[in-house]
């Protein structure tokens, strides 16, 4: 069972495989030394990377899911008897492995966030029929793009945490598919599934419990940025607010995925009421036992939700599927009401943070950005002239598998926020900095 999942099936078999190291605290050290990782830091999560010291950056957020999940995968594996049995390699929940999914969960995103993937893959959809996603992204990183001493295809990640990371299990190229792998790192990612039996469309126990905790991370840590960014105002005439009300059920309604809530068994509009009143009322209370210090209440509301919900999180039978389901539970049942709960927060942090105006600017400025790099490199015969030499000379050892769209859509996706500002300043803005300085 454990060489099943300790496999690395882009890397020859180690000759350092008798190292005193665990294969997975090798995995978990190649993450967090990879470049990847590192460009975290200049992503944004909700507001701009460098919009403040305070708030997350893409970095922050997933080592806060990676804590999350690490503690709760310790609590499973000691009150969940059947993971000591270890009867199949999609069933075990170990949480350094999981540590590392939820560390590299974020890799694929593109500079400036949702709206940049959504513009990467307008542009090569538009005029390629490609596809570009930032779950289908994190692959191509970590099986291809990423440079790893004494390999040519990325980190070489044992089988376990590839498929810890792998929340959609799905070819992405398959007609109305919006989320999955594509197709080069497919053929590698069903295979492992092929050889670990995994029924077609399930997720590992880990790869759920990673998701399951990104969740607990967003409708936590992004409302905590909200309240002391102002734009979540902690007050009745807020939170009581028609147009926020609105706003809240249209994104519910309009989710692709808001069928695993059921919402039709609840008055949707009254338990949104409901969960902003109870939030609201819970803040006033902590408000007054921190000595009315805005600061010291935020960390303790987000502290109590995190822990509410991280304690809830169990593993339940999945009838329709045949197989094991991680999720919020009560009394030995999928705990609805509180999965709900947690999605209005998540809507919450959404509708006030990204649909905020000048986020709605900002998001504009960056849409414009990422256009104007793809318009400058898209022509081969002038876009190899403006594209740094390293990745030219990767680009000519792998062009047999590499068009050129997916070559540009790679360069982009990789860019941190600042470097695509940087790169648009040097190409348009009317000064820019020396050319002594290093990319």
């Amino acid at each position: 069972m454990n060489n099943i999942r300790k496999m690395r099936p882009g890397e020859a078999v180690s000759s350092k495989a008798n190292e005193e190291r665990d294969e997975f605290e090798r995995d978990y050290a190649r993450l967090i030394q990879s470049p990847a990782f590192r460009r975290l830091q200049g992503k944004s999560q909700v507001f701009g990377a460098g919009s403040g010291d305070y708030y997350r950056t893409r970095l922050t957020h997933s080592l806060e899911v990676a804590q999350i999940a690490r503690e709760v995968a310790k609590r499973l594996e000691r009150i969940n008897p059947f993971l000591q049995k270890r009867e199949h390699p999609g069933l075990i929940i170990d949480p350094t492995v999981v540590e590392c999914a939820s560390l590299a969960h974020d890799f694929g995103h593109p500079p400036f966030g949702h709206k940049g993937e959504e513009v990467l893959n307008h542009l090569l959809m538009k005029d390629y029929g490609l596809k570009y996603e930032g779950n289908a992204q994190n692959f191509r990183i970590l099986m291809f793009l990423e440079k790893r001493a004494g390999s040519d295809s990325g980190l070489d990640l044992t089988a376990a945490v590839l498929l810890g990371i792998n929340k959609y299990p799905f070819l992405i190229e398959e007609e109305g598919r919006l989320k999955g792998v594509y197709g080069a790192e497919w053929e590698t990612i069903r295979e492992i599934r092929r050889l670990w039996n995994m029924p077609a469309g399930c997720s590992t126990l880990e790869a759920q419990l990673m998701d399951l905790c990104d969740d607990i991370a967003y409708s936590t840590h992004d409302i905590e940025d909200g309240i002391r960014a102002g734009k979540i105002q902690m007050n009745a005439t807020f939170f009581e607010d028609g147009r926020l009300l609105r706003h809240l059920v249209m994104e519910i309604l309009n989710d692709p995925n808001n069928a695993k809530f059921e919402w039709e068994q609840v008055d949707l509009e009254k338990m949104v009421r409901r969960v902003l009143s109870d939030y609201l009322e819970q803040w006033q209370q902590i408000f007054v036992e921190c000595n009315r210090e805005p600061s010291r209440t935020r960390r303790e509301m987000k502290a109590r939700w995190v822990s509410l919900f991280a304690s809830r999180v169990d593993i339940i039978d999945d009838l329709d599927r045949g197989w094991k389901k991680v999720t919020l539970v009560r009394n030995e049942a999928e705990d609805l009401d509180l999965l709900r709960t947690m999605e209005i927060l998540k809507k919450l942090a959404w509708v006030t943070l990204i649909k905020d105006f000048r986020v709605q600017r900002l998001q504009k400025r960056s849409e414009i950005i990422v256009e104007r790099l793809w318009d400058s490199f898209i022509n081969p015969d002038k876009g190899q002239w403006i594209l740094p030499p390293d990745w030219m000379d990767s680009y000519e050892r792998h062009k047999g598998k590499w068009t050129w769209p997916r070559f540009i859509a790679d360069y982009i996706s990789g860019m941190t926020d600042a470097y695509a500002e940087k790169v648009y300043a040097e190409l348009f803005a009317s000064k820019s900095g020396s050319i002594y300085e290093m990319d």
